[in-house]
């Protein structure tokens, strides 16, 4: 039986896009596809239609390393809107319920801290949860909202960066993998007293990736039929890595490691970095300048997990 040929051009590399507000994260993904001619592309964690900022699209190989980019640290800064309940917990939904209660600044901050650290996050009905088989947005649109249980999320930081006016505040939140800004919106304002919802949203860092290399979307599109040139906005598939401790090997350790073989950990004593965790921590393996990829520290090993 014949392979199907892959349509578009074998690029691989990230493209770190600045979203606009108003199209979903997939509508992103396609067009840079089609606008690159790109045979394979993926993006590093989904942003809702209203929310704007970093987007990291992943073109061919750099899709491997998609699950290490969402796992990183994320930067968020959200503009709470206070007096309405939303049902998508967002200024997207329907009002819900309202409050003529409006917390003052010193209510607002202290209680930030019952959102900080490990805590459990109800996700907002309109998210792509499975129930039953079901995303919980396509039972919610259709008039059946499930009802969720808790889910254990870390929040690193959470800060009241600026009161617009009496109904309006601006928060900064750092956080792990699958924190809902929503939610934290939402229940911010309950534990208030008042009701809220998402009025403004932007991502400002996904793991490595900042501000600074993001890239509006419309500047990618062009006018004619020709593609983008890929090396004027494409980084490196490894740029996903920079933030995962790196190791050092020897040009024996790197051959041994690409053919799959785990490496004794006592022999790579004084090169472990310290940030690296050895009871399961990932290590970014280096031969001189180049990235292998990357590997478990586990039981005693250095094992490969994911070669590039």
């Amino acid at each position: 039986m014949r392979r199907r040929r892959q349509q578009g051009r074998p690029l691989d590399g990230w493209l770190i896009v600045d979203k606009p507000a108003g199209i979903t994260s997939t509508d992103v993904v396609n067009r840079v596809r089609r606008w690159f001619d790109a045979q394979k592309a993926g993006h590093g964690g989904t942003l809702d239609p209203l929310a704007t900022g970093l987007l990291p699209v992943a073109f061919g190989s750099a899709t491997k390393t998609v699950p290490y980019v969402m796992d990183g640290t994320k930067l968020y800064r959200f503009t709470l809107r206070m007096g309405e309940a939303r049902d998508t917990d967002d200024a997207d939904g329907a009002v819900t319920a309202t409050s003529d209660h409006r917390p003052d600044n010193a209510t607002l901050s202290a209680a930030l801290a019952a959102f900080t650290g490990d805590i459990m996050q109800v996700p907002p009905v309109y998210s792509a949860i499975k129930v039953a088989g079901e995303r919980a947005y396509d039972l919610s649109r259709a008039g059946n909202p499930p009802v969720l249980p808790p889910r254990p999320a870390r929040v690193d930081r959470f800060e009241l960066i600026e009161r617009i006016d009496a109904d309006t505040a601006i928060f900064e939140v750092q956080s792990g993998k699958g924190v809902y800004m929503r939610s934290l919106a939402r229940d911010l304002a309950i534990a208030c007293g008042t009701f809220g919802h998402i009025a403004a949203l932007r991502r400002l860092r996904v793991g490595p990736f900042t501000e600074a290399q993001a890239i509006p979307l419309d500047k990618l599109q062009r006018g004619d039929d020709t593609p983008p040139t890929s090396s004027d906005f494409l980084l490196e598939v490894a740029t996903a890595l920079a933030d995962i401790p790196a190791l050092a090997l020897t040009e024996a350790e790197a051959f041994g490691l690409s053919n799959g073989q785990a490496i004794n950990l006592v022999s790579l004593m004084g090169r472990i970095p310290r940030t690296a965790d050895p009871a399961g921590g990932l290590a970014r393996a280096m031969a001189g300048s180049r990235v292998l990829g990357l590997c478990r520290l586990e039981d005693g090993w250095l094992k490969p997990e994911r070669l590039l």
